[in-house]
């Protein structure tokens, strides 16, 4: 049966446009095949892999030079196509000529010379479909003003569709019609929010704002009751492998445990990851809702789930003492941790221990007497997990990994759910033991899948471009004073100063974002050629895909010639999906963080606190304080001793008659003077 791939390659043979008629002669159809490739062809001009031209012929959109992305929008109304093959260049939208689309949108755009500038031809697929914002009347006209500030659009509401709102409300809105030209956004209100009373009140807007499910459909529920807690057969019996888990305190879904030898000449390490797999059948209730929901959610008090809790938190939750299925990445290592052996199979294991990343700190870094004499069954393990993984941090540093330690904000919460606490997340010995052994075991997956040359999904990361390198180069030599020519230099260089968060921020922000695709073109940040996401299965959806494909590749009978053709023509669908509701899960947890910082700091209103400049525009100084691990804003207009003026070649803020200076890295003393509830800002006095 024809297939989109094989009129792909059909393309490639023949690299020009062509009819209907010449495409139905030179696959020899008949009438009723000549009809289904009609209707693929239609299929393939709505997903953009094809265009149709004035002359009525079909052509590859590659070829016409037309590029399918995600539209990433701006508030001032410009926007990014950030290409969905690798290694295209984002292409510039100015504001009249992105067609209407909005963020997130699946778009196919055409780059128009000179530079980087493009026109969005036409929108494949909307990403938005609620918007949350303030009812506002104007001229007897009715809009919403969205909470978003990458929406660039208001949103007009027919006065029929106002549901009872009134004016000053935020109100959750379904968009009926999309902007077109001039033509604004259309939608009508569904329900009147009223204003979050509370922190706990307030992730629930958060989740109603994002269109979060709240439950899983009762044909995914019925399924996940119906699944066995039989001992899976046929698996290879590690139960008697000392084998650990090591998590965060809170953590509930244990989808990945290790095990750890030493050998004559090295280190053998199996990694066992979830084998979610066994429980979830392509097709099924529980895999389209997983594929809908594309990875779990996390909040402070909760989380939103990929899988529901009967497999997330039980028969797929590598849980102590009790039997699990998992696959195992079985790996031998020299002493200095070179990889030279792995092995993949489907096994079953029984953790004995589940461990805490703050109790392994005291094992290991600490040398707690108590932990280690409660562990002590355990601890040869723990030191060799330490030796190797040492190593092969080591070895990933000197390929040209970026060395980054993110500080990660973590919130503690009361007994009423309100945030007594927000602090920089401590990284420890520990969470490098674990970082290590994913990296290496996603290397060892990714690699085999493509030694076998099956088609897979990918976790890429695609270099930064030239001018944002020559940008971050510019602000290393303002904040060190000397020439910067790589970013492992950089990194260097900020290491143990005041600067150095600063610095791995400012450094992120120069990165693209990793990604996922069928095409493997290998990942900048670890300075990996090969590279996908095996180690979580259970909280994203790629890892499940990787999983099966794997599966297929170990069958005794090997993968189906049929099975893997029906896999590389979603696979561009699934890199798309999942990437997206990867930026949607990234976007709703700094929503939350935002909204946890004002109910903080709302009660320390007129608190003094010292704090950091991290960030310096022409309005103002960006501040995080030293004792919370909170940003706020101190506008220049509260700079009441001086005028200031914003010097973009040093990076600084000066007084115009004191020559005073404020740069990146000082240190202030600060008063909270007021906190914006609804804009989600910290504003700041200097003492």
């Amino acid at each position: 049966m024809l297939q989109r791939k094989d009129i792909l390659e059909h393309f490639r043979r023949r690299p020009r446009p062509q009819s209907f008629r010449e495409l139905v002669g030179a696959f020899g159809l008949q009438r009723a095949e000549a009809r289904r490739l009609r209707r693929l062809l239609r299929q393939m001009l709505r997903e953009g892999e094809l265009v149709y031209t004035r002359k009525g012929l079909y052509a590859p959109a590659e070829e016409v030079n037309l590029v399918r992305g995600s539209f990433e929008a701006h508030a001032e109304g410009y926007g990014f196509v950030i290409p969905e093959t690798p290694g295209q260049r984002d292409i510039f939208i100015p504001p009249h000529a992105t067609m209407g689309a909005m963020d997130g949108d699946r778009v196919i755009a055409r780059p128009e010379p000179p530079g980087r500038k493009g026109r969005v031809l036409r929108i494949l697929e909307r990403a938005l479909h609620r918007v949350v914002g303030t009812l506002e009347r104007a001229n007897r006209a009715w809009f919403v003003k969205p909470s978003s500030r990458r929406m660039a659009f208001d949103i007009y509401i027919p006065s029929k569709e106002l549901s009872g709102a009134k004016a000053g409300q935020r109100v959750l809105v379904e968009l009926t019609e999309y902007p077109e030209g001039r033509r604004p956004p259309v939608g009508k209100v569904l329900k009147v929010l009223k204003e979050p009373q509370s922190p706990l009140e307030e992730i629930e807007a958060i989740m109603e704002e994002f269109n979060l499910p709240k439950r899983f459909p009762a044909e995914a529920q019925r399924e996940a009751r119906g699944l066995s807690e039989a001992t899976p057969k046929g698996r290879k019996d590690l139960r008697r492998l000392p084998t650990v888990t090591i998590d965060g305190e809170q953590a509930k879904d244990f989808d990945d445990a290790i095990s750890i030898r030493l050998t004559d000449i090295g280190f053998r390490l199996w990694v066992h990851i979830a084998d979610v797999s066994h429980y979830v059948p392509e097709e099924g209730a529980l895999d389209r809702e997983a594929f809908k929901r594309g990875c779990s959610v996390y909040f402070p008090d909760r989380v939103v789930p990929m899988l529901p809790k009967r497999l997330s938190e039980d028969l797929c939750s590598l849980r102590p003492h009790r039997p699990r299925a998992a696959f195992t990445v079985e790996m031998d290592f020299d002493r200095y941790g070179k990889r030279y052996r792995a092995a993949f199979y489907p096994s079953l294991i029984m953790s004995d221990e589940r461990m805490t990343y703050t109790s392994v700190k005291k094992i290991l870094a600490d040398e707690d007497p108590k932990e280690r004499k409660r562990y002590e069954h355990l601890l040869r393990e723990f030191e060799l997990m330490a030796e190797l993984a040492s190593e092969l941090r080591q070895r990933r540093l000197q390929r040209g990994s970026l060395d980054f330690d993110l500080p990660e904000p973590e919130v503690l919460l009361d007994l009423q759910g309100r945030p007594e606490a927000i602090l920089r997340a401590e990284r420890n010995l520990a969470h490098i033991i674990i970082e290590e052994f994913m990296i290496a075991a996603n290397e060892a997956v990714a690699e085999h899948l493509e030694r076998l040359g099956l088609p897979t999904l990918y976790r890429v990361h695609e270099p930064p471009e030239e001018e944002k390198l020559r940008e971050i180069f510019r602000l290393g030599k303002v904040l060190f004073g000397r020439r910067i020519q790589s970013l492992q230099e950089l990194l260097a260089a900020a290491r143990g100063t005041p600067k150095e968060d600063v610095v791995n921020h400012l450094v992120l922000r120069s990165l693209k974002q990793a990604r996922y695709s069928p095409l493997n073109i290998g990942h900048f940040g670890l300075a990996s050629e090969c590279y996908t996401h095996f180690t979580s299965p259970i909280r994203r959806y790629p890892d499940l895909v990787v999983h099966r494909v794997l599966r297929k590749a170990l069958s005794p009978r090997g993968p189906s010639e049929k099975g893997l053709k029906a896999l590389a023509e979603r696979l561009s669908d699934i890199a798309f999906h999942t990437s997206r509701m990867e930026r949607l899960s990234d976007e709703v947890e700094r929503a939350t963080l935002r909204a946890m910082r004002v109910w903080f700091m709302r009660e320390k209103v007129g608190e003094a606190f010292r704090g950091k400049v991290i960030g310096i525009t022409p309005y103002g100084l960006r501040i995080r304080l030293e004792e919370f691990y909170v940003e706020g804003f101190l506008h220049v207009s509260s700079l009441t001793d001086d005028f200031y003026v914003y010097n973009e070649q040093t990076l600084m803020l000066v007084g115009r008659a004191t020559g005073k200076r404020f740069r990146i890295g000082d240190m202030l003393t600060v008063r909270v003077e007021r906190v914006d509830m609804l804009e989600k800002e910290i504003l700041l006095g200097l003492l």
